[in-house]
């Protein structure tokens, strides 16, 4: 029975003819009262698999959701489709709390929105007490792995759901998760009965693009002017500094841009989180901090100016991106310093060796994706355990490197750092390693007679770019490695051996002479004829987002909330007269149909005539 009625909320609530992929039968098993870990991709739809649930079953679906801030908008998202809903955090006054508190125990919500902090106290456990509880989801339930990306203690605490109500059903729910993370998700929530559901993580319409860094701040303003002029962004910086910095340059070239870190006061990350989810054409500069939950679905890039700690984060990170299904860019600048000031920081973690192995292991795995020459989807979802062909849609697949015998330059590297190490009893950085194989007789060089030894000037063959391109693969292969205690210089390994000897052959990467430019003329890179709607469509489709930025002002919440703009493309391309030719819009559901489909018709049949 729970199949008809769960079709019908989705069609008559939300608005959408059919569940996608795993959806029905995850639905169908929470309804049941089957307890459930999902891994599904950013924009897959992970949020139907427990609101349906929660509507079909009785009583309330108590969602745990990680970030404050965020509570708002969803709240407000199911509100807009007459769905009861409420949260409780702590920017509610002790009145309004008092109210929701009340509610809850009334059995007048569907759904209610609490932070794990929250959740855990006596008093919210004391309030779950007295009413009656459709099912608990966890969101974000990767926040519970101590190896994941986003770990947050809080978040440990949970498994007393179970010891408490073990009748009613709980829902995990997560974007990324390796068989790893996924087995230790299980374990600390008590979900060792949970059936698993793991969709495909492939994004498909998103682009992966790497490119060698080279002056970021240019390279990214040039993506932002050549590709997504006017579009809403997420830039990611490793550190607060560059956050600011990033985003003042930014703003001094005519980019919408603010900042989003953790040492800003909590009123100015609330009004610029708020800005960018409400406004369009915001460019969100930000460290790792920003961004877990958002719902904003027209994100059309996502840029990495420092590379990732892990492969787990950046797939979380780049996911902001095109939640609507529309193409996005994913855009990762990654240098030899990066490697450097990675791999010094695992060295410098104060965690035990157990645990800066793994850090080690996680960056690894992310420099294997940037230095690849298979496709980058192909390497991306073989970290999750996914196999899928060339996606043709990724840099690797649309501009291939060469893949060069390294051995002898590679040779020449770790003998003159091995020189260094034995005659001098010194150790250098990769700048000042690249000078002496190119033969520069700089003042440093000459300072410390390093044009003296037998390998100054063996490697005036190739260029700095092309050597600094070389000692950051040998970096990532770990045929060197970074000194902490000599500031960053480098040193050989346990692997450098076999090279030096000849016993072991490097193919490298080299970059195509194209790769990383952004496109001039033509097809714009990063973007697809699939988001352009055709010239007679576009007036309407205008039309639409202008109607629809109003009622989201008169109404205090982002425009999405309304309606995404995948709906008004719809709506643009088919051109309903009727009712029922919008009522079968993806979308446009029941509460939606009634609040706005007279304006929606007028300023169809406006345009139209």
């Amino acid at each position: 029975m729970s199949e008809p009625r769960a079709l019908d909320i989705l069609r008559r609530v939300f608005g959408y003819e059919s569940f996608r992929g795993e959806q029905q039968a995850i639905v169908d098993h929470v309804i049941q009262g089957g307890d459930a870990l999902v891994l599904m991709p950013t924009g897959g739809g992970k949020s139907l698999c427990y609101q349906v649930p929660a509507l079909v079953r009785e009583g309330t679906g108590v969602v745990v959701s990680p970030l404050i801030a965020l509570m708002q908008d969803q709240v407000d998202a199911l509100t807009e489709l007459g769905v009861r809903a409420a949260y409780l955090n702590s920017t509610q006054d002790w009145r309004v709390a008092r109210e929701v508190e009340q509610a809850f125990i009334n059995g007048e919500l569907d759904l209610l929105y609490v932070a794990p902090e929250r959740l855990l106290t006596d008093r919210c456990l004391q309030l779950l007490e007295r009413g009656r509880i459709a099912l608990f989801a966890i969101d974000e339930a990767h926040c519970v792995s101590q190896w994941g990306h986003d770990f947050r203690p809080e978040y440990m605490g949970l498994s007393l759901l179970h010891e408490r109500w073990p009748d009613v059903p709980r829902i995990a729910l997560t974007a990324t998760a390796t068989e790893v993370t996924r087995t230790e998700i299980a374990q600390r929530l008590s979900l060792d009965e949970a059936r698993h559901f793991v969709a495909s993580f492939d994004r498909p319409n998103i682009r992966y693009r790497i490119v060698e860094k080279n002056e970021v701040r240019k390279q990214l303003l040039d993506l932002i002017r050549t590709e997504h002029a006017g579009d809403s962004g997420v830039v990611y910086c490793l550190s607060r500094a560059r956050v600011e910095e990033t985003a003042d340059f930014l703003c001094g070239h005519g980019v919408n841009a603010l900042p989003y870190h953790a040492g800003l006061s909590a009123t100015v990350r609330a009004s610029n989180q708020s800005r960018f989810l409400r406004e369009d054409g915001i460019v969100m500069v930000a460290t790792i901090a920003f961004g877990m939950g958002i719902d904003k679905p027209d994100v059309r890039f996502v840029a990495h100016i420092d590379l990732p700690k892990s492969v787990e984060g950046y797939y979380q990170e780049t996911g902001r991106a095109g939640r609507d299904g529309l193409p996005a860019t994913a855009w990762l600048a990654y240098g030899l310093q990066d490697v450097v000031q990675q791999r010094r920081m695992i060295d410098e973690s104060p965690g035990d060796e157990v645990f800066r192995r793994r850090l080690g292991q996680q960056l690894d795995a992310m420099l294997g994706l940037c230095e690849t020459v298979e496709c980058r989807r192909v390497r991306l979802l073989a970290y999750f355990g996914q196999q899928i062909g060339p996606c043709g849609n990724c840099d690797v697949c649309l501009e291939p490197p060469q893949a060069w015998d390294g051995t002898v330059a590679a040779q020449k590297v770790l003998s003159a750092v091995y020189r260094l190490w034995k005659e001098r009893g010194q150790r250098y950085g990769a700048g000042h390693i690249i000078d002496i194989l190119r033969g520069k007789s700089t003042d440093r060089v000459s300072q410390y007679g390093h044009d003296a030894l037998s390998v100054f000037g063996v490697g005036a063959d190739l260029s700095e770019s092309a050597w600094r391109g070389v000692l950051r693969q040998l970096l990532a292969q770990g045929l060197l490695t970074v000194d902490h205690e000599g500031y960053g210089t480098l040193a050989l390994t346990e692997g450098s051996r076999a090279v030096l000897k000849g016993e072991r052959q490097l193919m490298l990467r080299r970059e195509s002479p194209k790769a990383g430019r952004a496109a001039r003329t033509g097809t714009v890179r990063g973007r697809s004829p699939a988001i352009e709607l055709p010239a007679e469509a576009q007036p309407l489709f205008e039309a639409l987002r202008a109607w629809r930025g109003d009622v989201a002002r008169s109404h205090g919440v982002p425009a999405y909330v309304i309606f995404h703009d995948a709906t008004l493309r719809e709506i643009a391309l088919a051109r309903p007269t009727t009712v029922d030719e919008l009522g079968r819009i993806n979308g446009v559901g029941a509460r939606k149909l009634e609040a706005y489909g007279a304006d929606i018709l007028e300023r169809v049949a406006t345009l139209v005539d």
